[in-house]
């Protein structure tokens, strides 16, 4: 059923309607823009990008370290020598010596007691939960972005009630200005439908604010260039899903939220903590190899020079039996399964006590909006009513007052019900995990 005051305010005109001439947006084109273009949004990816690009076997340690080096040594001495058999002593003065060294060298750790094993698994674990973050930053913007466009709509409306009620002050004003001038009203009643008129006109010029920083901050969420820049809601109305079912929530809550998802890698993390200092009781072996070339060069010595070139190779094994905080790193990696743990549940009990609320609030809101449609039917006869009565003088200005507020006040209650409504759904869609479905439009 199309409301009352959106007709006649249609026939009336507004002032902003040249406003809204662009091209409509729906919620799905503000939240593919906001997906796009939002810094946060940006930032998380970036950030989950690198977590996939440290996930690799090389930053495990799994892969050899090889080197390419070389180095020039150089020395001037002055010597003196004492021949054994003769006692003579030969002196040279300013002996240079020269060594070239270049070298190639491998160094791979082949065994650590699973620690690389583990150290990749730690990676991995850390890219899925990066990519949850991104998830959590994702369904954080849906959910703000859906209420804050609802919001925008709820604002829109609101302001057209508003014109609205300054067309029916207007034309009342009107109304009586003309009786007053024939004798037929006191100047009492002109005064008040003046003052009537000027109170409509100030709400209608506070709720453009209301509308504009509404705007502001859905541009602000889109990312958008000039977030002045004016928007139109392609929905004119407020249509919550009154179709949620609880169980399902809940299921759907243990099966796909998001934090609860995060909370189990935090545990997965913290076993692979302890399987890391557990590594530390097993031996180890390295290998390395390499190959080389050295060039000594002697300035009074037998040799004029002497060059080696070849390979070389070894392996080193061990066992680390003592290093003073293996218990301890034991016991506190221990705590932090057990704490990883305990808030697990502390977040599930936390989720499941905040969905009991909003589904309270939903059904509670859910019967205040059907309540208050059935008073908008009462109210909006009862205004017809009271506008016939009032043209024929017979009806008080007041009186005409009370049942014009008496309707607004009625569209105004279904707007907040709806409106609360709405904000109950995607809070508990959001914590469900179900929350993107406002991409494909699937809650309307």
């Amino acid at each position: 059923m199309k409301r009352i005051f959106i007709i006649l305010f249609t026939a009336i005109g507004s002032p902003v309607a040249g406003v809204y001439a662009q091209q409509p947006f729906d919620l799905q084109t503000c939240l593919a823009t906001g997906l796009e273009n939002n810094y946060s949004i940006r930032i998380s990816r970036n950030e989950e990008q690198i977590g996939k690009n440290n996930a690799t076997w090389a930053n495990a340690g799994a892969l050899p370290v090889i080197d390419l080096t070389g180095s020039y040594n150089g020395a001037i001495d002055n010597t003196e020598t004492t021949v054994r058999a003769t006692q003579d002593k030969l002196k040279d003065s300013g002996v240079f010596d020269q060594t070239f060294n270049v070298g190639l060298n491998l160094n791979w750790t082949i065994f650590d007691g699973f620690k690389i094993t583990t150290t990749y698994r730690r990676l991995k674990e850390l890219q899925r939960q990066g990519e949850t973050n991104t998830r959590i930053a994702i369904e954080d913007f849906i959910a703000s972005l859906t209420a804050e466009y609802y919001n925008y709509v709820r604002q829109t409306i609101r302001l057209k009630n508003f014109r609205y009620a300054v067309s029916l002050s207007k034309e009342r004003l009107r109304i009586v200005e003309a009786r007053y001038s024939i004798g037929s009203f006191s100047r009492l009643d002109l005064q008040q439908a003046r003052v009537d008129f000027n109170a409509d006109s100030s709400q209608y010029m506070k709720q453009q604010e209301l509308l504009h920083t509404s705007r502001i901050r859905l541009n602000e969420l889109m990312a958008r260039r000039d977030l002045d820049m004016e928007l139109h809601a392609a929905d004119s109305i407020i249509v919550p899903n009154m179709l949620l079912s609880f169980d399902e929530l809940w299921n759907a809550t243990l099966l796909a939220n998001a934090a609860l998802l995060k909370a189990e890698q935090s545990r997965t993390l913290a076993a692979l903590d302890l399987q890391t200092v557990n590594a530390r009781n097993y031996p180890y072996l390295k290998l390395n190899s390499g190959y080389g070339y050295t060039l000594n060069k002697y300035e009074i010595a037998t040799n004029r020079q002497r060059s080696n070139h070849g390979p070389h190779f070894g392996l080193t094994a061990g066992v680390n039996l003592f290093d003073g905080n293996r218990k301890r790193e034991r016991a506190n990696a221990n705590i932090a399964i057990e704490n990883a743990r305990l808030a697990r549940l502390q977040l599930e009990q936390s989720l499941q006590a905040d969905m009991n609320n909003l589904w309270q609030a939903y059904q509670n809101n859910s019967k205040i909006l059907k309540l208050e449609r059935e008073n908008r039917v009462a109210a909006k006869e009862n205004h017809e009513i009271a506008m016939e009565r009032y043209l024929l003088g017979d009806l008080s200005g007041i009186e005409m007052r009370e049942a014009q507020k008496s309707l607004l006040d009625a569209e105004e209650r279904i707007l907040s019900a709806e409106y609360d409504t709405k904000l109950c759904e995607i809070s508990l869609l959001q914590i469900s995990g179900k929350v993107t479905m406002y991409l494909n439009n699937e809650p309307q």
